[in-house]
């Protein structure tokens, strides 16, 4: 019993600190985006503000970028899901020795580096442009097409692989006993096996829709001179960034968000208004909607109206107390600093003269510090030959003589 209730809390603390691991970073990232800081930081946090997301969208770059990069997203959603339809029914109608080879050819794409696709994206179509004789101006050096193009050349892959999946659990004889009953391949397709694919027909779609939106390393080479939201913000960030980046990324969770709860509650009523439906009753809900999404929308907008007037009420008399705080703590900084260099300046000064009149280069500072001019006695006869000054003349005759040539002890006759 004890080991049994161990390994529960055991398992329990592993998958907080997992989605702790996992949603840390997005926490962290929502909450420098209401921060009125200039920077993105948590800690301090000043005022809590919206105007980060106004920031973001008066920003004509990231709002250009979020526009080509959505264009491009549809366009690869169109090309990527039914190359991968196509090449996930062949894989299941060709000779099963036949498949390895086939399979490995398919999913080749995805083990490539981004940037290789990239450049042999816009080698090849440049090649193909001169061969042709286009111009610049042709679509062959059009960086939205050769971005789709490039980017299609891996997300059909993916695209491959979910549908692999789903006709995995598909039974041939309902397409077999379609034809048996006259109908044609065409019909039999339409009318067996692509209801049967709708779901993963969906989940590829977006699937390649997201691979799409954040692709950098092939984007950077095809785009040209068009730019995208992952290159745009990829520029921003070699040159600073503000929290209007954080403003994005909560902005796009949000949607995604939104979109996995809109499309749960979607499926669910499928499920039971089909249940209900074999069950033979009526269903009263399917005529007056779903109560479930009703709710959830009207929590949604209840939300972002509650967030954008705590965001907008009371914002500019909250920073402009941060702001006197902040020249307060600056000014105290400034003044310990002063008081420091004041103090060291003090310490290091030398110590004055004795004698104010006196300077470092007087004749008495050669002489040692133990004798001074007033205390010693004037030389005798017999003694060595002291001075008062270094400097003076007697100092340059011969020790024991004196100027005129006389010894010490010497008289006149």
């Amino acid at each position: 019993m004890t080991s049994t209730r161990f390994a529960g809390i055991f398992l329990t603390a592993f998958v907080v600190l997992f989605f702790c691991y996992l949603l840390g970073p997005l926490v962290v990232m929502a909450v420098t985006a209401f921060n009125s800081s200039a920077f993105p930081r948590v800690a301090p946090f000043e005022c809590f503000s919206v105007e980060w997301f106004g920031v973001l969208a008066n920003d004509v770059r990231l709002v250009d970028g979020l526009a080509n990069s959505v264009y491009i997203g549809i366009g690869v959603v169109l090309l990527s899901v039914p190359i991968g339809m196509a090449g996930a029914l062949f894989l299941t109608r060709i000779p099963d020795r036949a498949k390895p080879w086939y399979y490995t050819v398919a999913v080749s794409p995805i083990l490539i580096p981004g940037v290789v696709l990239g450049i042999s994206t816009l080698v090849f179509w440049d090649r193909l442009g001169r061969m042709f004789g286009a111009g610049d101006e042709s679509v062959f050096y059009d960086g939205m097409f050769l971005t789709i193009v490039g980017q299609t050349t891996f997300v059909a892959a993916y695209c491959l692989l979910v549908f692999m999946a789903r006709l995995q659990r598909f039974d041939a004889t309902q397409e077999e006993a379609a034809l048996d009953l006259g109908a044609t391949p065409g019909q039999s397709f339409r009318k067996v096996l692509l209801p049967f694919l709708k779901p993963a027909i969906a989940s590829s779609g977006v699937l390649a829709f997201l691979a799409s939106f954040e692709n950098y390393n092939t984007t950077v080479f095809t785009s040209l001179t068009q730019e995208t939201l992952v290159t745009v913000v990829a520029s921003k960030v070699r040159h600073g960034i503000n929290p209007s980046i954080s403003a994005l990324a909560v902005a796009i969770v949000a949607l995604t968000l939104a979109g996995a709860v809109v499309y749960e509650i979607l499926r669910r009523r499928e499920a039971g208004t089909g249940a209900k439906a074999a069950a033979g009753r009526n269903v009263v809900s399917s005529k007056l909607g779903n109560p479930a999404l009703a709710l959830f929308l009207l929590v949604c907008v209840a939300g972002i109206g509650t967030v954008y007037f705590a965001g907008t009420v009371g914002v500019e008399e909250c920073k402009a107390t941060v702001q006197a705080e902040k020249r307060r703590r600056a000014q105290e900084r400034i003044d310990a600093l002063e008081k420091t260099l004041q103090d060291g300046a003090a310490s290091a000064a030398p110590e004055a003269p004795a004698n104010p009149g006196e300077t470092i280069f007087a004749p008495r500072n050669l002489q040692p510090a133990t004798r001074r001019p007033t205390d010693e006695a004037a030389p005798t006869q017999g003694e060595g030959r002291q001075t008062n000054n270094p400097f003076s003349p007697d100092d340059l005759a011969p020790n024991g003589d004196s100027p005129g040539g006389q010894t010490s002890g010497q008289t006149g006759d």
